[in-house]
């Protein structure tokens, strides 16, 4: 059936210059909403970057695209909500259901099989993919996710309430439906600054939050009216049925899900490998992006996608120099 989307959006700002633009683009399109894809590289492994939530669309992965499409192919879709995606009106084109089948809509116009799935702050749709999927889906990594399994920050600060009037605008109560709608750079200034923690994060924070600026309150909402899988329950549900790999990448510094959120999920996973970067935020693929990427492709190779095991492992023996050697910066600055 065909959905309503809202053909009121603004066009995107002129985006800035690409190390790496896509080999392939277009739509893939079910029940009349279009997903807009790229796809870069011709050679083997496939790594699928899957959207995060509605706040920003697939350039948060411009650090890892020129990266692994060297290596390898890639794909990367915009969510619906954000990006050149469409944004249905309909709260229940929004379920977080709807991007798994986004996914693998994305993957057959694109001509990919199997892949190795990325996600960051992924809110369970990551896990459905695997479990529901695993002719498709080889490995499994999650950075920050955003599976309840520990108290948020804001939880721990508060809690404030998402809906009804907030009684103060401070720190985590502007996670708030009427604080969105009547400030929603007020609200994205926050949470980006929340995501970069490291010092020095300044273009980081600036990027992300145009990147939310793109969209809008409105749809950003009908995305939190949805369906998600990412409360205790499903959450300890989805884990205990994942077979394939997983890497689990939680930042020590992490002020969106928390620093205990990574230990928890890699802990439920069974076989679930869990790497702790010590001084990261929320966000190491952008933030630190060469640890981060290292780090992938060492588990990609682990899960026989790629060449060698051996030269990952001296790619994560590189990568955890180069973290110990950035704590010793900071120990000596401070």
């Amino acid at each position: 059936m065909d959905r309503r989307v809202d053909e009121q959006v603004a066009a995107p700002p002129r985006e800035q210059t690409r190390a790496r633009y896509p080999d392939q683009c277009g739509y893939a399109e079910r029940d009349g909403v279009r997903i807009y894809y790229e796809a870069y590289g011709k050679a083997e492994p496939t790594i699928l970057f899957l959207p995060t939530w509605e706040i920003t669309h697939s350039r948060a992965w411009k650090f890892q695209i020129p990266y692994f499409a060297r290596h390898g192919r890639v794909v990367t879709f915009d969510r619906r909500g954000n990006g050149r995606s469409d944004r249905p009106l309909d709260v229940g084109a929004c379920d977080r259901r709807a991007t798994v089948g986004d996914a693998l809509a994305v993957l057959d116009k694109a001509g990919a099989g199997r892949v190795v799935v990325v996600s960051w702050c992924g809110a369970g749709d990551d896990l459905m993919l695997a479990v529901e999927h695993p002719e498709r889906v080889v490995g499994l990594v999650l950075i920050a996710p955003d599976l309840l399994l520990t108290d948020d920050p804001a939880e721990e600060e508060g809690p404030y309430p998402f809906e009804g009037e907030p009684l103060t605008v401070e720190g985590w109560a502007k996670w708030n439906r009427h604080y969105w709608l009547r400030d929603w750079p007020g609200f994205l200034e926050f949470f980006i600054t929340k995501t970069f923690t490291e010092p020095h994060s300044t273009k980081q924070i600036e990027d992300a939050i145009g990147w939310g600026l793109q969209t809008d309150p409105q749809t950003v909402l009908r995305g939190m009216d949805a369906e998600w899988p990412n409360d205790q329950e499903n959450a300890f549900r989805l884990c205990a049925q994942m077979r394939c790999p997983t890497l689990v990448i939680q930042g020590s510094e992490d002020a969106v899900v928390g620093p205990a959120r990574g230990a928890a999920v890699a802990g439920t996973i069974p076989h679930a490998q869990l790497i702790t970067l010590e001084g990261c935020g929320h966000a190491p693929h952008l933030r630190d992006p060469v640890i981060t990427n290292l780090l992938i492709r060492d588990f990609v190779s682990s899960c026989g996608a790629a060449a060698s095991v051996a030269a990952g492992s001296a790619h994560r023996e590189r990568a955890l120099h180069l973290l110990a050697d950035r704590a010793r910066k900071r120990g000596t600055a401070s």
